[in-house]
Protein backbone atom coordinates (compact mmCIF):
# COMPACT_ATOMS: atom_id res chain seq x y z
CA UNK A 1 0.00 0.00 0.00
CA UNK A 2 1.56 3.56 -1.14
CA UNK A 3 1.09 5.53 1.92
CA UNK A 4 1.42 9.49 2.41
CA UNK A 5 1.78 11.27 6.00
CA UNK A 6 1.66 15.30 6.25
CA UNK A 7 4.52 15.74 8.99
CA UNK A 8 2.99 19.47 9.57
CA UNK A 9 -0.51 17.84 10.39
CA UNK A 10 -0.28 14.48 11.73
CA UNK A 11 -3.24 13.54 13.14
CA UNK A 12 -5.09 15.05 10.23
CA UNK A 13 -2.82 12.77 8.03
CA UNK A 14 -4.17 9.79 9.55
CA UNK A 15 -7.87 10.94 8.83
CA UNK A 16 -6.37 11.04 5.08
CA UNK A 17 -4.95 7.89 5.94
CA UNK A 18 -7.23 5.42 8.29
CA UNK A 19 -6.30 1.98 7.57
CA UNK A 20 -2.67 2.40 8.27
CA UNK A 21 -1.98 0.36 11.78
CA UNK A 22 0.80 2.02 13.82
CA UNK A 23 2.74 0.69 15.60
CA UNK A 24 3.16 2.04 19.44
CA UNK A 25 0.07 1.69 22.55
CA UNK A 26 -3.55 2.45 22.86
CA UNK A 27 -4.33 5.66 24.21
CA UNK A 28 -7.23 5.49 26.57
CA UNK A 29 -8.50 8.90 25.37
CA UNK A 30 -8.45 8.56 21.99
CA UNK A 31 -10.37 5.20 22.34
CA UNK A 32 -12.77 7.07 24.40
CA UNK A 33 -13.38 9.85 21.95
CA UNK A 34 -13.52 7.63 19.29
CA UNK A 35 -15.92 6.16 21.15
CA UNK A 36 -18.60 8.70 21.66
CA UNK A 37 -18.13 10.17 17.87
CA UNK A 38 -18.85 6.68 16.53
CA UNK A 39 -21.92 6.59 18.85
CA UNK A 40 -22.53 10.58 17.55
CA UNK A 41 -22.15 9.65 14.15
CA UNK A 42 -24.65 6.51 14.10
CA UNK A 43 -27.46 8.91 15.99
CA UNK A 44 -26.81 10.97 13.17
CA UNK A 45 -29.22 8.44 10.89
CA UNK A 46 -31.05 6.97 13.82
CA UNK A 47 -32.97 8.92 14.99
CA UNK A 48 -31.77 12.06 13.39
CA UNK A 49 -31.93 11.75 9.87
CA UNK A 50 -34.94 9.32 9.70
CA UNK A 51 -36.81 12.17 11.68
CA UNK A 52 -35.65 15.09 9.48
CA UNK A 53 -36.33 13.15 5.98
CA UNK A 54 -39.61 11.65 8.16
CA UNK A 55 -41.03 15.36 8.61
CA UNK A 56 -40.08 16.37 5.49
CA UNK A 57 -41.75 13.50 3.42
CA UNK A 58 -46.55 13.42 3.67
CA UNK A 59 -47.95 11.78 6.35
CA UNK A 60 -48.76 8.80 4.58
CA UNK A 61 -45.29 8.15 3.57
CA UNK A 62 -43.24 9.02 7.30
CA UNK A 63 -43.27 5.44 8.32
CA UNK A 64 -41.58 4.33 5.28
CA UNK A 65 -38.94 7.08 5.00
CA UNK A 66 -38.22 5.54 9.19
CA UNK A 67 -37.92 1.79 7.82
CA UNK A 68 -35.60 2.73 4.97
CA UNK A 69 -33.47 4.53 7.27
CA UNK A 70 -33.63 1.56 10.06
CA UNK A 71 -33.14 -1.14 7.12
CA UNK A 72 -30.01 0.84 5.84
CA UNK A 73 -28.55 0.51 8.60
CA UNK A 74 -28.79 -3.28 9.29
CA UNK A 75 -27.93 -4.04 5.76
CA UNK A 76 -24.50 -1.66 5.71
CA UNK A 77 -23.79 -2.85 9.16
CA UNK A 78 -23.44 -6.35 7.89
CA UNK A 79 -22.12 -5.94 4.69
CA UNK A 80 -19.57 -3.62 6.11
CA UNK A 81 -18.57 -6.99 8.70
CA UNK A 82 -18.61 -9.74 5.62
CA UNK A 83 -16.52 -7.87 3.37
CA UNK A 84 -16.93 -3.71 3.13
CA UNK A 85 -14.55 -2.94 5.64
CA UNK A 86 -11.82 -5.08 4.05
CA UNK A 87 -12.39 -3.96 0.20
CA UNK A 88 -12.41 -0.69 1.52
CA UNK A 89 -9.45 -0.66 3.73
CA UNK A 90 -7.32 -3.90 2.82
CA UNK A 91 -3.92 -3.70 1.38
CA UNK A 92 -5.20 -4.11 -2.15
CA UNK A 93 -4.06 -2.07 -5.00
CA UNK A 94 -4.60 1.93 -6.00
CA UNK A 95 -8.32 1.14 -6.98
CA UNK A 96 -9.67 -1.78 -4.44
CA UNK A 97 -8.87 -3.19 -0.94
CA UNK A 98 -8.25 -6.94 -0.39
CA UNK A 99 -10.64 -9.46 1.48
CA UNK A 100 -7.79 -10.15 3.86
CA UNK A 101 -9.48 -8.82 6.80
CA UNK A 102 -13.42 -9.92 5.30
CA UNK A 103 -15.40 -10.70 8.80
CA UNK A 104 -12.80 -8.85 10.69
CA UNK A 105 -9.98 -11.82 10.09
CA UNK A 106 -6.91 -11.17 12.32
CA UNK A 107 -8.18 -8.73 14.02
CA UNK A 108 -8.32 -8.87 17.99
CA UNK A 109 -8.99 -7.02 20.92
CA UNK A 110 -5.34 -5.97 20.89
CA UNK A 111 -5.24 -5.31 16.96
CA UNK A 112 -4.47 -1.44 16.84
CA UNK A 113 -5.00 1.21 14.35
CA UNK A 114 -2.87 4.36 14.89
CA UNK A 115 -3.64 5.02 18.80
CA UNK A 116 -6.87 3.17 18.47
CA UNK A 117 -8.48 -0.54 18.39
CA UNK A 118 -9.18 -1.44 14.81
CA UNK A 119 -12.60 -2.99 15.95
CA UNK A 120 -13.26 0.79 16.68
CA UNK A 121 -11.98 2.23 14.00
CA UNK A 122 -13.75 -0.26 11.51
CA UNK A 123 -16.86 0.34 13.62
CA UNK A 124 -16.20 4.38 13.58
CA UNK A 125 -16.38 3.93 9.57
CA UNK A 126 -19.39 1.23 9.60
CA UNK A 127 -21.36 4.49 11.07
CA UNK A 128 -20.42 6.57 7.62
CA UNK A 129 -21.35 3.87 5.71
CA UNK A 130 -24.60 3.47 6.84
CA UNK A 131 -25.44 6.96 6.24
CA UNK A 132 -24.28 7.69 3.12
CA UNK A 133 -26.84 5.51 1.55
CA UNK A 134 -29.50 6.66 3.85
CA UNK A 135 -28.99 10.33 2.63
CA UNK A 136 -29.71 8.40 -1.09
CA UNK A 137 -32.84 8.05 -0.26
CA UNK A 138 -34.22 11.31 -0.13
CA UNK A 139 -33.70 11.42 -3.75
CA UNK A 140 -36.21 8.85 -4.74
CA UNK A 141 -38.65 9.06 -1.25
CA UNK A 142 -42.08 8.10 -1.47
CA UNK A 143 -42.09 6.21 -4.63
CA UNK A 144 -39.28 3.23 -4.47
CA UNK A 145 -40.80 -0.37 -3.76
CA UNK A 146 -39.01 -1.18 -0.67
CA UNK A 147 -37.20 -4.56 -1.92
CA UNK A 148 -36.02 -2.27 -4.79
CA UNK A 149 -34.45 0.27 -2.18
CA UNK A 150 -32.85 -2.82 0.07
CA UNK A 151 -31.30 -4.34 -3.38
CA UNK A 152 -30.31 -0.74 -4.56
CA UNK A 153 -28.99 0.16 -1.41
CA UNK A 154 -26.60 -3.25 -1.09
CA UNK A 155 -25.46 -2.83 -4.37
CA UNK A 156 -24.66 0.95 -4.26
CA UNK A 157 -22.96 0.54 -1.00
CA UNK A 158 -20.40 -2.46 -2.19
CA UNK A 159 -20.05 -1.34 -6.12
CA UNK A 160 -20.03 2.88 -5.36
CA UNK A 161 -19.04 3.57 -1.51
CA UNK A 162 -16.66 0.94 -1.00
CA UNK A 163 -14.12 1.39 -3.77
CA UNK A 164 -14.42 5.38 -3.34
CA UNK A 165 -13.28 4.60 0.29
CA UNK A 166 -10.71 3.03 -0.68
CA UNK A 167 -9.45 5.65 -3.25
CA UNK A 168 -9.75 8.29 -0.71
CA UNK A 169 -8.92 7.24 2.77
CA UNK A 170 -7.63 3.12 2.31
CA UNK A 171 -4.36 3.65 0.47
CA UNK A 172 -5.77 4.36 -2.70
CA UNK A 173 -4.99 6.69 -5.96
CA UNK A 174 -6.73 9.67 -5.12
CA UNK A 175 -5.12 9.56 -1.61
CA UNK A 176 -2.07 8.63 -3.06
CA UNK A 177 -2.02 11.94 -5.21
CA UNK A 178 -3.06 14.23 -1.99
CA UNK A 179 -6.68 14.67 -2.32
CA UNK A 180 -7.77 16.40 0.88
CA UNK A 181 -11.36 15.00 2.27
CA UNK A 182 -11.05 14.81 6.36
CA UNK A 183 -14.46 13.74 6.35
CA UNK A 184 -16.18 12.95 3.80
CA UNK A 185 -17.17 15.59 0.92
CA UNK A 186 -16.30 12.79 -2.15
CA UNK A 187 -16.35 9.75 -0.12
CA UNK A 188 -19.89 10.46 1.63
CA UNK A 189 -21.64 14.34 0.18
CA UNK A 190 -20.69 13.94 -3.66
CA UNK A 191 -21.62 10.14 -3.68
CA UNK A 192 -24.82 10.83 -1.85
CA UNK A 193 -25.61 13.96 -4.37
CA UNK A 194 -24.69 12.60 -7.48
CA UNK A 195 -26.57 9.15 -6.53
CA UNK A 196 -29.91 10.93 -5.53
CA UNK A 197 -30.02 13.00 -8.58
CA UNK A 198 -29.68 9.46 -11.21
CA UNK A 199 -31.91 8.21 -9.08
CA UNK A 200 -34.48 11.00 -9.23
CA UNK A 201 -33.77 11.00 -13.04
CA UNK A 202 -34.08 7.62 -13.67
CA UNK A 203 -37.47 6.82 -11.33
CA UNK A 204 -38.94 9.92 -12.90
CA UNK A 205 -40.84 12.55 -10.41
CA UNK A 206 -43.89 11.88 -7.62
CA UNK A 207 -47.26 11.95 -8.98
CA UNK A 208 -48.03 16.28 -9.05
CA UNK A 209 -44.44 17.04 -9.44
CA UNK A 210 -44.13 19.92 -10.29
CA UNK A 211 -47.78 21.56 -10.06
CA UNK A 212 -48.61 19.85 -7.11
CA UNK A 213 -47.64 21.30 -3.31
CA UNK A 214 -45.94 18.53 -1.56
CA UNK A 215 -44.91 20.28 1.47
CA UNK A 216 -43.72 18.94 4.78
CA UNK A 217 -46.15 17.37 7.13
CA UNK A 218 -44.01 18.03 10.48
CA UNK A 219 -41.78 20.62 10.74
CA UNK A 220 -41.23 19.88 14.08
CA UNK A 221 -40.35 15.99 13.54
CA UNK A 222 -37.26 17.23 10.84
CA UNK A 223 -36.47 20.48 13.50
CA UNK A 224 -36.24 18.03 16.19
CA UNK A 225 -33.83 15.31 13.67
CA UNK A 226 -32.10 18.68 12.21
CA UNK A 227 -30.51 19.51 15.55
CA UNK A 228 -29.82 16.07 16.11
CA UNK A 229 -27.14 16.58 12.45
CA UNK A 230 -25.74 19.05 13.80
CA UNK A 231 -24.95 17.82 17.39
CA UNK A 232 -23.83 14.71 15.22
CA UNK A 233 -21.95 16.51 12.95
CA UNK A 234 -19.48 17.16 15.70
CA UNK A 235 -18.43 13.41 16.25
CA UNK A 236 -18.65 13.21 12.13
CA UNK A 237 -15.74 15.66 11.50
CA UNK A 238 -14.10 15.83 15.22
CA UNK A 239 -13.75 12.23 15.14
CA UNK A 240 -12.04 12.03 11.82
CA UNK A 241 -9.21 13.60 13.28
CA UNK A 242 -8.75 9.80 15.18
CA UNK A 243 -7.40 11.62 18.52
CA UNK A 244 -8.66 13.43 21.36
CA UNK A 245 -6.41 16.43 20.86
CA UNK A 246 -6.37 19.96 18.91
CA UNK A 247 -7.22 18.87 15.43
CA UNK A 248 -10.71 17.36 16.58
CA UNK A 249 -11.43 20.53 18.28
CA UNK A 250 -10.72 22.61 15.51
CA UNK A 251 -12.50 20.32 13.19
CA UNK A 252 -15.63 21.02 15.57
CA UNK A 253 -15.01 24.29 15.84
CA UNK A 254 -15.04 25.40 12.38
CA UNK A 255 -18.10 22.88 11.55
CA UNK A 256 -20.66 24.77 13.76
CA UNK A 257 -19.05 27.91 12.59
CA UNK A 258 -20.04 26.92 9.45
CA UNK A 259 -23.32 25.45 10.46
CA UNK A 260 -24.17 28.46 11.77
CA UNK A 261 -23.13 30.49 8.98
CA UNK A 262 -24.83 28.58 6.24
CA UNK A 263 -28.14 28.93 8.37
CA UNK A 264 -27.81 33.25 8.53
CA UNK A 265 -27.28 33.41 4.42
CA UNK A 266 -30.15 31.21 3.46
CA UNK A 267 -32.77 32.80 6.39
CA UNK A 268 -31.55 36.15 4.44
CA UNK A 269 -31.92 34.16 0.97
CA UNK A 270 -35.49 33.15 1.20
CA UNK A 271 -36.18 36.85 3.25
CA UNK A 272 -35.18 38.84 0.49
CA UNK A 273 -36.42 36.75 -2.19
CA UNK A 274 -39.84 35.56 -0.05
CA UNK A 275 -40.63 38.09 2.38
CA UNK A 276 -39.96 35.87 5.15
CA UNK A 277 -37.68 33.43 6.24
CA UNK A 278 -38.80 29.30 6.62
CA UNK A 279 -38.06 27.09 9.30
CA UNK A 280 -37.39 24.73 6.87
CA UNK A 281 -34.78 27.02 5.23
CA UNK A 282 -33.26 27.46 7.91
CA UNK A 283 -32.55 23.57 8.69
CA UNK A 284 -31.49 23.27 5.23
CA UNK A 285 -28.75 25.68 5.55
CA UNK A 286 -27.92 24.36 8.17
CA UNK A 287 -27.19 21.26 6.57
CA UNK A 288 -25.87 22.85 3.67
CA UNK A 289 -23.04 24.37 5.74
CA UNK A 290 -22.15 21.25 7.47
CA UNK A 291 -21.83 19.13 4.58
CA UNK A 292 -19.90 21.78 2.42
CA UNK A 293 -17.70 22.24 5.68
CA UNK A 294 -16.96 18.17 6.08
CA UNK A 295 -14.25 17.73 3.44
CA UNK A 296 -12.41 20.95 4.65
CA UNK A 297 -12.67 20.68 8.54
CA UNK A 298 -9.21 19.61 8.79
CA UNK A 299 -7.57 21.64 7.13
CA UNK A 300 -8.73 25.05 7.58
CA UNK A 301 -8.88 27.59 10.67
CA UNK A 302 -12.23 29.33 11.60
CA UNK A 303 -11.74 32.41 8.93
CA UNK A 304 -12.07 29.72 6.24
CA UNK A 305 -14.74 27.83 7.96
CA UNK A 306 -16.80 30.91 8.57
CA UNK A 307 -16.17 31.54 4.49
CA UNK A 308 -17.20 28.31 3.52
CA UNK A 309 -20.49 28.29 5.50
CA UNK A 310 -21.47 31.24 3.98
CA UNK A 311 -20.80 30.11 0.14
CA UNK A 312 -22.29 27.00 1.24
CA UNK A 313 -25.19 29.26 2.62
CA UNK A 314 -25.87 31.09 -0.96
CA UNK A 315 -24.99 27.90 -3.40
CA UNK A 316 -26.58 25.90 -2.06
CA UNK A 317 -29.87 27.70 -1.61
CA UNK A 318 -29.71 28.61 -5.51
CA UNK A 319 -28.56 25.11 -6.45
CA UNK A 320 -31.87 24.00 -5.16
CA UNK A 321 -34.28 26.33 -6.83
CA UNK A 322 -32.68 25.65 -10.08
CA UNK A 323 -33.13 21.73 -9.54
CA UNK A 324 -36.73 22.25 -8.55
CA UNK A 325 -38.36 25.18 -10.67
CA UNK A 326 -35.71 25.49 -13.78
CA UNK A 327 -34.46 21.89 -14.61
CA UNK A 328 -38.02 20.52 -12.59
CA UNK A 329 -36.30 17.19 -11.41
CA UNK A 330 -37.96 15.80 -8.45
CA UNK A 331 -34.92 15.47 -6.27
CA UNK A 332 -37.87 14.91 -3.15
CA UNK A 333 -35.78 15.93 -0.02
CA UNK A 334 -33.01 18.20 -1.66
CA UNK A 335 -30.46 15.82 -1.53
CA UNK A 336 -27.90 16.74 -4.43
CA UNK A 337 -28.17 20.60 -4.66
CA UNK A 338 -27.45 20.40 -1.03
CA UNK A 339 -25.01 17.42 0.03
CA UNK A 340 -23.71 17.14 -3.81
CA UNK A 341 -23.07 20.68 -4.15
CA UNK A 342 -22.23 21.29 -1.16
CA UNK A 343 -19.65 18.39 -1.15
CA UNK A 344 -18.45 19.55 -4.18
CA UNK A 345 -17.88 23.22 -3.10
CA UNK A 346 -16.49 22.07 -0.25
CA UNK A 347 -13.80 19.75 -1.45
CA UNK A 348 -12.84 22.60 -4.27
CA UNK A 349 -12.38 25.43 -1.29
CA UNK A 350 -10.35 22.80 1.41
CA UNK A 351 -7.78 23.51 -1.81
CA UNK A 352 -7.89 27.35 -1.68
CA UNK A 353 -8.22 27.72 2.36
CA UNK A 354 -5.96 25.26 3.59
CA UNK A 355 -3.36 27.64 2.66
CA UNK A 356 -1.36 29.08 4.90
CA UNK A 357 -1.01 32.85 3.56
CA UNK A 358 -4.31 34.18 3.39
CA UNK A 359 -4.44 35.89 6.98
CA UNK A 360 -7.01 35.07 9.50
CA UNK A 361 -8.33 32.72 6.84
CA UNK A 362 -5.22 30.77 6.42
CA UNK A 363 -5.78 26.83 6.95
CA UNK A 364 -2.58 24.65 8.20
CA UNK A 365 -0.82 23.87 5.14
CA UNK A 366 -1.17 21.88 1.50
CA UNK A 367 -0.81 18.18 1.37
CA UNK A 368 3.01 16.44 0.92
CA UNK A 369 4.70 17.09 -2.52
CA UNK A 370 2.17 20.09 -3.26
CA UNK A 371 3.33 23.56 -2.93
CA UNK A 372 0.55 25.54 -4.30
CA UNK A 373 -2.74 26.29 -4.23
CA UNK A 374 -3.06 25.98 -7.92
CA UNK A 375 -1.52 22.36 -7.28
CA UNK A 376 -4.03 21.44 -4.45
CA UNK A 377 -6.88 22.81 -6.48
CA UNK A 378 -6.10 20.42 -9.10
CA UNK A 379 -6.05 17.33 -7.06
CA UNK A 380 -9.28 18.36 -5.77
CA UNK A 381 -10.84 19.05 -8.55
CA UNK A 382 -9.66 15.72 -10.15
CA UNK A 383 -11.32 13.95 -7.01
CA UNK A 384 -14.63 16.01 -7.47
CA UNK A 385 -14.67 14.54 -11.39
CA UNK A 386 -13.68 11.11 -11.10
CA UNK A 387 -15.82 10.54 -7.65
CA UNK A 388 -18.98 12.32 -9.60
CA UNK A 389 -18.25 10.19 -13.14
CA UNK A 390 -17.58 7.00 -11.25
CA UNK A 391 -21.18 7.44 -8.84
CA UNK A 392 -23.34 8.53 -11.69
CA UNK A 393 -22.31 6.03 -14.14
CA UNK A 394 -22.10 3.00 -11.18
CA UNK A 395 -25.75 4.11 -9.66
CA UNK A 396 -27.09 4.20 -13.25
CA UNK A 397 -26.00 0.61 -14.24
CA UNK A 398 -27.59 -0.55 -10.61
CA UNK A 399 -30.89 1.07 -11.20
CA UNK A 400 -31.57 -0.19 -14.54
CA UNK A 401 -30.29 -4.03 -12.52
CA UNK A 402 -32.67 -3.52 -9.78
CA UNK A 403 -35.33 -2.46 -12.11
CA UNK A 404 -35.17 -5.39 -14.42
CA UNK A 405 -34.89 -7.73 -10.98
CA UNK A 406 -37.44 -6.57 -8.71
CA UNK A 407 -39.02 -3.38 -10.75
CA UNK A 408 -37.97 -0.03 -9.16
CA UNK A 409 -41.25 2.39 -8.33
CA UNK A 410 -44.42 1.30 -6.91
CA UNK A 411 -47.28 1.90 -9.14
CA UNK A 412 -49.51 5.05 -9.44
CA UNK A 413 -52.48 3.65 -7.14
CA UNK A 414 -49.95 2.56 -4.87
CA UNK A 415 -48.14 5.55 -4.77
CA UNK A 416 -51.35 8.10 -4.66
CA UNK A 417 -52.43 5.38 -1.38
CA UNK A 418 -49.00 6.53 0.55
CA UNK A 419 -46.07 3.80 0.85
CA UNK A 420 -46.78 3.74 4.73
CA UNK A 421 -49.79 1.39 4.24
CA UNK A 422 -49.18 0.04 0.82
CA UNK A 423 -45.49 -1.66 2.13
CA UNK A 424 -46.06 -1.82 5.68
CA UNK A 425 -49.57 -2.35 6.45
CA UNK A 426 -49.26 0.21 9.06
CA UNK A 427 -49.80 3.87 9.61
CA UNK A 428 -47.29 6.67 11.23
CA UNK A 429 -50.51 8.54 13.17
CA UNK A 430 -53.50 7.12 14.48
CA UNK A 431 -56.10 9.36 12.31
CA UNK A 432 -59.01 8.15 14.14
Amino acid sequence: MKQKINKRLLVPGLAVLPSMAWAGDMSGADTAWIMASTALVLFMTLPGLALFYGGLVRSKNVLSVLMQCFAIAAVASILWLVAGYSLAFGEGNDWIGDLSKAMMAGVGRETLSGSIPESLFMMFQMTFAVITPALVIGGFAERMKFSAMLLFSALWLMLVYVPVTHWVWGGGWLQDMGLYDFAGGTVVHITAGVAAMVAALVLGPRRGFPDTAMPPHNMTMTVAGAGMLWVGWFGFNGGSALAADGNAAMAILVTHIAAAAGILVWSLMEWVRFGKPSVLGAVTGMVAGLGTITPASGFVGPGGGLLIGLIAGFVCFNATLYVKRVLKIDDSLDVSPVHGVGGIIGTLMAGIFSATSLGVFSGYGFADGIHSMGGQLYVQAVGVVAVGLFTAVLTWVILKVVDALTGLRVSADQEQEGLDLVLHEERGYDLH
